[in-house]
Formats: C-alpha cells, sequence, structure tokens
C-alpha cells in the first residue's frame, strides 16, 4: 500500500534557530549543526537544530557524567524536552550530578533542515548515528524517546551497545501486537483520502495530537509546538512521518521495527517507562511489549496522564531521580553492562525466604492445608448467602481440595501459565476461594481488585494490571465486555450460546473442572515467585496495586497464626473478604456472611450471629463500617443469637480507626470475646495490635502527645494552650514486625531518621516478612515508599503519621498528604476529629487545612446527628461547641449532609479532595456538596 502527500511536502528548507520568545524555551541551549552523511555514495551535509547544554555546563566547570539523548517522535520537535533540558542543567548548578542532554529535531521536523527527501525508519536510525558521531559521543549514553522517537532512539540503542548506559521511554512502540489493530486515530490518518489533508495541507493531525494533553495546554506552549510547522511546506515531515508507520509486513519499515523489536530484547542496561495509560494512540498493550522485551525496566505508569505525558506530570523530575539511582555514572563503558545488570531492579526476598523457602518449620505455601486435608470431610467454608440464592453453601475440606486441583489442571489445559495475571471478578464465597487458590497452586498471578472500588476504580485497576485472563461472575463479564478490559474472558457460570459469544467468554468453571479431571498439575512456585497483585481501597488517590510473592503472603498467615492463633480447626467469620481467602491458608473453616461486599453497612448483627452458629465461630473479622452496622442492629438478635455470639472468644476490627466506644459496643455482643483492633494495610496487612483492654489502658494514661479522646469528650470550654495531637492507639508492634516513625518538618515532610522516641510525631514506617513486594509499575511511589530504608533490610512507608507514648504504643494521627501546615506548625487530622466528635450534636467530622502550605488555616466539616440537607456554615452554637473542643483556632465550620468516604471501607475520607472544596467555598464557590 503506497500513501501520496501533497507535493508540498517535498518543499527543500534550511535549518535554522527556533524564533525568540517561545514558552518555556531557553535559546541559549539551541544551535545548528551540519552533518556529512555518506549513505548515498557521496557526501551530502544536512543540519540539525538541537537543544544542547553542554556550553551552559561548560560555563559552570563541571564535566558531565553522561549525555542522554532525546529523540521526540511526530508531530512535535525538541521543544517538547524543553522542561528536561532546563531541570538537568539546574541540578547541574546547584552541584548535583551534571547530565549533558542532547535534544535533537529530526530532519524534516522541528527547525532541522527540510531535504524533501523521504525518510523510512531505517534512515532516520542511520541519520541519528551520523548526527553523534559528528558530536564525538562517547558514553556514557542514556536515549529518551516519545512516539515514534521512542523506536528511533531504541534503533540507536540496539546499534550502540559500546557507549549504552540506559534507555528511557515515554508512551511508544515498537511492535504492533496481533490481537489488536492499529490505534484508530492513526487508522484514520493512514486514509489516502485523510493522509495528505489531515497531515500536511491543514495542521489537522497536529492540532489532534496537541489536544490529547491533561489539562489542556496552555495557548503560549500550544504556539511553540506549531512554530516550526506553520504551511504546508513546512509540514511535509508530519505525513511522511504517518506515512512511514509499518502497519503490515510488506512495509517499508517493517524489517527494521522487527530488527529493533527483536534486538532491545538483548539490551541489559538499566531501563524506565514513564507512562500515560490515557494514551488513545500508545495504550497499555504498547507497555506490556515493551515490558516483556525490557522485563528489568522500571515503570511508573501516571493516572490521569496521556499521550503527551511529558506536558501533563513532572516527568523530568522522575528521569533525574531516575538517572542518579540507576544510570552508570561517569563509569568506564567496557563495565556499564555488568554495573547496569546489577543496577537492575530485583524481586525483593526476605532472608526468611531465600534462606529456608518453603522447608522452614513455621512456613507453609498458601495451599498447605488443602493438600493435607484433601481427605477429610470436615467443613472448610460455608456461603451463607451463595449465588443464586437458597440455602448456605457448605464446602467440605475434600470437595475444596478436589475443585482446586482439578481447576488448576483446567487453567493450565487452556493455557493459563505461571506468570500470567488472572483477574478475579468473583464475589467472595465458594467459587471465589477455589479460582483463587487453584490460580496460586500453578503460579498464575491472581489481580484482586474489589467491586469496592467502584466501577470507574475498578477498570482503572483492571486495564493498569493488564490481566491475561479474566474470571468473572455476570456482573464482572459484563463490565469486561462493555469497557474493553482486557484479557481472555472466563465465567463462573455457563450462559447460552449466544450470550457467551457475545461476552466473549471462552470456558467456563465447569468446563475446567471437567478439562481438569485427571488433576495433573504443573510444578509448583517457588517462594520468590510473585503470587498477587491485590489493589489499595483508593481512598486517598487511585487505587495502587501492591505485589506479593508466595513467601510473603505465606509469611501473612504466619503472622495471624501466630498473634491470634487463627490456625487447623478455627472457626473464622470473615466479613472482611482478604481473610475470607486467607481461611484455607490457614487451616481454619471460614464463613462469608450474608452481605454485600461493596457495602459493609450492609451487614447485620444477626447475619453475623448466623454465620458464627453455621461453623460454631469461635473468631470474627469484621471491617469497621460493618462493625458500626452489626451494633446498630443489635436490636433484632434473638435469644438463639446471642447465645451464639457468646461463644466467640476473639473478634478483629481493621482496616480504619476504631473508636473505643464502638469496640466496646461491639464486645458486650460477644461477652466472652477479647476485642482486637490490628494495625496494617494492603501492603501489610498485620503491623501491630492492641485489645479492648489495651486501648482503655492507654486512654487511661495518655498525656500530650496522645490525648484521650475520653477525656475531652466533657470539655465544655477551651482553653488557652492547643490540645495535643492525639490519634487512635493501635498498640506495640507483632512478633515479627519492627514500627519506626520518620519525624515531620515544618512542611509536613518526613524527613527524620527512623526512631522510637516517645512524642515525636512522624511517618509511620514498618519492616516484616510479610510486607509487600513492591508497587506495581509505580516506580516512582515505591521508591517513595522505600526511602531511607535501611540498607539491606525491606522497609515500608505506609504514608500514615504518628508516635510512640512512653509505654511504646503507637498512635495513628492521620495521613501524610491530610497534615495541616500552618504559621505555627503542623497540625495531624485525628486528634482535632476525635475531640469535635465529642460533641454531641456531630456525627462524624473531618479537619483540612486551606490555604498555601506553610500558613494553612484549619477549618472542619462536621456530620451532624440530625442529617441536614444542604451544605452551610455551622451555626453560630455548633460551631462555638466544636471549637470549644477542638484544640486549635478553626477558621470555619462547615455542615456537609454527608462526608465523602471510599466504598471499600465507607469510612475513610479524602481529606485532601476536602481541602480543595472547603477552599472553594470559602472563597466564594456555590455551596455544593464536596
Amino acid at each position: 500500500m503506497s500513501y501520496r502527500l501533497p507535493r508540498a511536502a517535498a518543499t527543500p528548507a534550511p535549518a535554522s534557530l527556533p524564533p525568540a520568545g517561545l514558552s518555556g524555551l531557553d535559546a541559549a541551549f539551541s544551535r545548528l549543526v551540519p552533518v556529512v552523511s555518506t549513505a548515498s555514495g557521496h557526501p551530502v551535509t544536512r543540519t540539525w537544530h538541537l537543544l544542547d547544554n553542554a556550553e551552559r555546563l561548560a560555563e559552570l566547570g563541571v564535566t558531565p557524567v553522561g549525555t542522554v539523548l532525546c529523540v521526540h517522535g511526530n508531530p512535535t520537535w525538541s521543544y517538547l524536552w524543553r522542561e528536561f533540558v532546563t531541570a538537568a542543567t539546574d541540578a547541574a548548578c546547584h552541584g548535583g550530578e551534571a547530565w549533558r542532554v542532547i535534544a535533537v529535531d529530526q530532519l524534516e521536523m522541528g527547525f532541522s533542515e527540510r531535504s524533501g527527501a523521504v525518510r523510512p525508519l531505517a534512515t532516520r536510525v542511520r541519520d541519528l548515528g551520523e548526527l553523534t558521531d559528528t558530536l564525538g559521543l562517547a558514553g556514557p549514553v542514556v536515549t529518551f524517546g516519545h512516539d515514534w522517537g521512542g523506536s528511533i532512539s531504541l534503533g540507536w540503542a540496539v546499534d550502540h551497545p559500546d557507549v549504552l548506559a540506559g534507555v528511557m521511554l515515554l508512551n511508544t512502540a515498537v511492535h504492533q501486537p496481533g490481537d489488536a489493530p492499529v490505534p484508530a486515530p492513526l487508522r484514520l490518518a493512514l486514509r489516502s483520502s485523510v493522509l495528505g489533508s489531515g497531515t500536511v495541507a491543514t495542521p489537522a493531525f497536529l492540532e489532534t495530537t496537541l489536544a490529547l494533553a491533561h489539562p489542556p495546554l496552555p495557548a503560549a506552549v500550544k504556539q511553540a509546538y506549531r512554530a516550526p510547522y506553520r504551511g504546508a511546506a513546512r509540514r511535509g515531515g508530519i505525513g511522511a512521518f504517518v506515512a512511514d508507520i509499518p502497519v503490515h509486513g510488506a512495509h517499508e519499515s517493517a524489517a527494521e521495527i522487527a530488527r529493533i523489536s527483536g534486538g532491545i530484547r538483548d539490551l541489559t542496561v538499566p531501563a524506565l517507562m514513564l507512562w500515560g495509560p490515557t494514551d488513545p494512540i500508545f495504550s497499555d498493550r504498547y507497555l506490556d511489549d515493551l515490558v516483556d522485551r525490557l522485563p528489568h525496566a522500571d515503570v511508573h505508569r501516571f493516572e490521569g496522564a496521556g499521550h503527551l505525558v511529558m506536558e501533563d506530570v513532572d516527568y523530568a523530575a522522575a528521569a533525574l531521580t531516575w538517572l542518579g539511582d540507576r544510570a552508570v555514572p561517569a563509569a568506564a563503558i567496557a563495565a556499564a553492562a555488568s554495573a547496569a545488570s546489577s543496577a537492575a531492579p530485583q524481586v525483593a526476598v526476605s532472608v526468611e525466604q531465600g534462606v529456608d523457602g518453603w522447608a522452614a518449620g513455621e512456613r507453609h505455601p498458601l495451599w498447605h492445608y488443602l493438600d493435607e486435608l484433601q481427605n477429610s470431610d470436615e467443613t472448610a467454608l460455608i456461603d451463607m448467602a451463595p449465588p443464586g440464592g437458597g440455602a448456605p453453601r457448605v464446602v467440605s475440606w475434600r470437595l475444596l481440595s478436589r475443585r482446586v486441583r482439578q481447576l488448576a489442571c483446567g487453567l493450565d489445559r487452556i493455557g493459563v501459565r505461571k506468570g500470567d495475571r488472572v483477574s478475579l471478578l468473583v464475589p467472595p464465597g465458594a467459587d471465589l476461594t477455589a479460582v483463587l487458590y487453584a490460580c496460586v497452586r500453578i503460579g498464575a498471578i491472581v489481580v484482586v481488585a474489589d467491586a469496592g472500588l467502584g466501577l470507574r476504580g475498578l477498570t482503572r485497576a483492571v486495564r493498569g494490571a493488564r490481566p491475561d485472563h479474566v474470571i468473572g461472575a455476570a456482573p464482572g463479564l459484563l463490565a469486561a465486555r462493555a469497557l474493553d478490559w482486557p484479557g481472555q474472558k472466563i465465567s463462573v457460570a455457563r450462559f447460552p450460546r449466544a450470550a457467551m459469544r457475545a461476552l466473549d467468554i471462552s470456558a467456563t468453571l465447569a468446563e475446567l473442572i471437567a478439562l481438569g479431571g485427571d488433576e495433573q498439575l504443573p510444578p509448583p512456585p517457588e517462594p520468590g515467585d510473585t503470587a498477587a497483585v491485590l489493589f489499595t481501597s483508593g481512598s486517598t488517590g487511585p487505587a495502587k496495586g501492591v505485589v506479593y510473592t508466595h513467601g510473603q503472603l505465606a509469611a501473612v498467615s504466619h503472622a495471624l497464626f501466630a498473634q491470634y492463633g487463627v490456625g487447623r480447626g478455627t472457626g473464622l467469620v470473615a466479613g472482611f473478604a482478604p481473610f475470607a481467602l486467607l481461611g484455607p491458608a490457614l487451616g481454619a473453616r471460614s464463613v462469608t456472611p450474608d452481605m454485600d461486599v461493596t457495602k459493609p453497612k450492609t451487614l447485620t448483627a444477626a447475619s453475623v450471629a448466623a454465620a458464627v452458629a453455621a461453623i460454631d465461630a469461635t473468631v470474627v473479622f469484621l471491617s469497621p463500617a460493618a462493625l458500626a452496622n452489626v451494633v446498630a442492629t443489635a436490636g433484632s438478635l434473638t435469644a438463639a443469637d446471642h447465645v451464639s455470639l457468646a461463644g466467640v472468644s476473639s473478634f478483629l476490627s481493621a482496616g480504619a480507626p476504631v473508636s473505643e466506644p464502638l469496640l466496646a459496643a461491639a464486645a458486650r455482643l460477644m461477652p466472652s470475646a477479647s476485642a482486637h483492633t490490628p494495625y496494617g494495610m494492603t501492603e501489610g496487612l498485620l503491623m501491630a495490635d492492641i485489645s479492648l483492654d489495651g486501648i482503655r489502658e492507654a486512654m487511661a494514661t495518655a498525656t500530650t502527645p496522645g490525648v484521650s479522646p475520653s477525656a475531652l469528650s466533657s470539655a465544655a470550654t477551651a482553653t488557652d494552650a492547643p490540645a495535643g495531637p492525639g490519634g487512635v492507639c493501635v498498640g506495640r508492634a507483632t512478633a515479627t514486625t519492627r514500627i519506626r516513625t520518620s519525624a515531620l518538618d515544618a512542611q509536613g515532610h518526613a524527613t527524620g531518621e527512623l526512631s522510637e522516641a516517645a512524642g515525636v510525631t512522624g511517618e509511620i514506617v514498618v519492616s516484616a516478612p510479610h510486607v509487600e513486594d513492591h508497587y506495581d509499575r509505580l516506580w516512582l511511589t515505591d521508591r517513595a515508599a522505600r526511602s531511607g530504608a535501611v540498607p539491606g533490610e525491606r522497609w515500608h512507608r505506609t504514608g500514615d503519621v504518628g508516635h510512640f507514648d512512653d509505654a511504646g504504643r503507637l498512635w495513628v494521627e492521620g495521613r501524610l498528604p491530610h497534615v495541616i501546615t500552618t504559621a505555627t506548625g503542623v497540625v495531624t487530622p485525628v486528634g482535632p476529629e476525635q475531640r469535635i466528635e465529642s460533641v454531641a450534636a456531630v456525627a462524624r467530622a473531618a479537619v483540612v487545612g486551606v490555604g498555601p502550605t506553610g500558613t494553612q488555616q484549619v477549618v472542619a466539616v462536621v456530620e451532624t446527628r440530625t442529617p441536614t440537607r444542604r451544605v452551610a456554615l455551622a451555626d453560630p452554637g455548633l460551631a462555638a461547641a466544636v471549637r470549644a473542643v477542638a484544640g486549635l483556632p478553626l477558621a470555619a465550620v462547615l455542615v456537609v449532609p454527608h462526608l465523602p468516604t471510599d466504598i471499600r471501607h465507607n469510612s475513610k475520607i479524602d481529606r485532601t479532595r476536602l481541602g480543595r472544596w472547603a477552599g472553594g467555598i470559602l472563597s466564594g464557590a456555590r455551596m455544593t456538596r464536596p
């Protein structure tokens, strides 16, 4: 297929410097470089425009540690790298590593020469090599490419292994997946009726690209991008670039792209991919392909960013941070390959796992009890509300073990392999348990993002995880089809044939069981292999995928056994999905109560009592929101229900702060039980623990900091001295956990050394064998969570803030992003909120900061026990009562019908978002609900 461009596309024009005054572009970096090419058999000189900070570095008297070679795509030019050139130069000015940055305008593009010649991919790669030869680039060199510049930069990298120190990429591609069409915008641009008019004769292609920024580009930035492409005679390169897309095997550039895509598999240098997942052109499927070819690469997906990721986020800071961590600094090029290999990210495996593996006496793989009890007719689990309704579904160990083996074998037979990602969109219960353990047994990586994220959050999570297979019930499969979620589709239930086709279902669980009837399983995974990607609740931003190895999940089950004795023969009521799934790993018989897991408040006291009676449960685990409704519905309990609940020996509630009154009320329903509230997060499910008695002791002895909420609840007047931070006491570290804090500075940043000092508010940092391995495709987030760690040890910065009291107990005061920085110091939210909630009229409160960092004003936003219908300033009486107990000056007290909370816990408030809303209200915005 050939593409015809307008005659103006071949109009020659000399290279030139950009006009002065382009937004954000320092003209001092621009230079013109003549390059002699002999590729045609006789010397031809072509002049390039490029940005180069070498002269500025020389003026500073610094020697570069290496060069970053930046290559733009279509229809941009070197202007897109302006922030990176400036940031790298500024870093050198301030004593940081000095990187020379060269950002080219490819020939026929930007302000480089228009020769009128056709430049297919192989020619462009050769062009770039001739330029770097002319510049005398000796290395170390790190390439940096975007769009089709990514392919060209990788072509250069493959051809220059002797000087290559690393590769960095923004949204790009080196291969068109066979199971997917060329992206729709490019298919449209390639139409013969559109190509010339849309790319050259008019600026339509350029304008469409500029419209892909999030948020929209400022007018001055758009004008700068347009500057070299004014008039059809200047846009020939844009059209030629589109026409050079190798959409089929016979295309002129198909062989070159195949050479590049194959060659990068041999690159061992460090690699970084910074990605905008909303890109309609280079979507996540192209990221998957690149990760497959460069599996050691660091990856960070910026949620909300798109094709112009360099305009959407601070990519320059991310790239410079990575260069400081990973790239070869001024090392001998001969050692670059081995240095890069050692710098490549490795799977973190704890000492316990690495030494002992499954041989450790206290560690077992998750399927251990399924093997040990495969001939037992004892109850393994019960669904109190099975799909389709009816009586509770009772599953024995014998049946569960057989189903897991059959499903595992069936999955293997249809091509689910070790390392494949399998998204589970199945409600908690027997089906989910069997499927999860089947996947784990064959080494497939389970992706668990529950419906509590909401459809938008669930879609973001599933697409971000890029599963190879999706196993779902009807609602999940319908959403997967409608929203084009990736992966082979497997259904829990059988549908009519037409529906199976419509939903693109390739198999059902019943078919997998039949296929796996011989139960011939592949070898099991090892402790260091990845087992799961578990998504956080998304309560303070987009949900993050938390990666666990098999060894780390085994350590989670061991920690629960060691702390609470949950193990062989224990009856466990799991009103919180993660713990329902851990039941078989613990050898416990577990029951899922009758509730909608996406709405914790649907769990009633009667449902808990029925679940306890069904398996003679001794342990009950409920989320705080569920626990609150259990207490609220206790009046419906019968005498038999009370007898059942009296048999519970311990109950746990975690996932959000649990107040002493709520825990005490629940304890009255289960009078024989020891009440506990563990502290943990998706990244580490059990870090600390405290009992109800421990909470009461802590409250009785609390002094500032750690002011007792109960002591303040009776306060009638404000004092001149501000109250201490308060918080929720979560007790002491569990047996296998270490906890430290990193003190906050005046700007609310955790900058202190890790410490156990009492009375110092800081970020909570934890270490344990059962702490997660890393965040999925969130390199920057993962790096931040590991910063300041003890070398050789795995620590995790939780993002929570708190302090130790004099007895060594940990108090949680809120989230790090919610810390308020006032002119007189930092304020953490939980303590003031607890004091405000002691006011009789207040049901729930949130304390947020409004204004610039360092001078923020504190605003209280409250729900009242008698619900209000609209947003308003609190009436004078309520405002006075709130101010009297808050313990700090309040700029305003706002009343809302409901505080916005996350769906999973129904209790976590995004105070950052609420603070922006409150700032708008106080600035005169409409009184809309937050």
